[in-house]
């Protein structure tokens, strides 16, 4: 039977959803400097205490996006991980084929919490977690650091550079940069 607080709860939970996705909406259109707590709330359709109510702080904020986005990372490199082929290549490819979606599918979105959480020691810290999550997996693989690493640090360092404004390649060179990186990692040794 159902007592009211489990609808309490997930309408709880539907807001703070509803809060993300108007903060996310926020950096994806404007950027940065525009996510406030006034802004997100307008973007809501809720007051400013609604949203204060969720995240008592514009870094509570941002951290909830920075863990949500790694959820997402995390899950989205899983299914390419369950799709692809398996071997000592099957993490790096998955790893590879989930940053080669992101390019095709986010736009602003990620470069835009990058910017916003580099001074939110608490969101840097759900980016830097999963990373060495990722590095001990390649770790696990190869026994040591080694070319998955390499890999890993190589897409890392594409994305981190686009979000950046590095760089300004198309579509058609960062696809060749992927293939290239697909290629490494199809060649790791099957005996590690």
């Amino acid at each position: 039977m159902d007592d009211g607080t489990t609808k309490t709860r997930s309408r709880r939970q539907d807001r703070a959803e509803v809060i993300l996705d108007a903060a996310e909406a926020l950096l994806r259109r404007s950027g940065s400097r525009t996510l406030t707590i006034d802004a997100v709330a307008v973007e809501a359709g809720l007051s400013k205490g609604g949203v204060l109510h969720h995240y008592a702080s514009k870094d509570a904020l941002v951290t909830a996006l920075a863990v949500r986005k790694v959820g997402r990372l995390r899950a989205g490199i899983a299914a390419c991980l369950a799709a692809g082929p398996r071997g000592p290549a099957a993490l790096p490819l998955a790893v590879i084929a989930h940053a080669r979606e992101m390019y095709a599918e986010e736009c602003g979105f990620p470069d835009a919490l990058l910017i916003a959480s580099a001074d939110n020691p608490e969101a840097v810290a759900a980016f830097s977690d999963f990373l060495a999550e990722q590095l001990a997996a390649m770790g696990a693989i190869e026994g040591r650091a080694g070319q998955g690493a390499a890999l890993t640090f190589s897409i890392l360092g594409l994305m981190l550079s686009r979000s950046l404004d590095f760089h300004r390649l198309d579509g058609a060179a960062l696809n060749c940069l992927f293939d290239a990186l697909e290629t490494q990692a199809r060649a790791l040794p099957a005996d590690q």
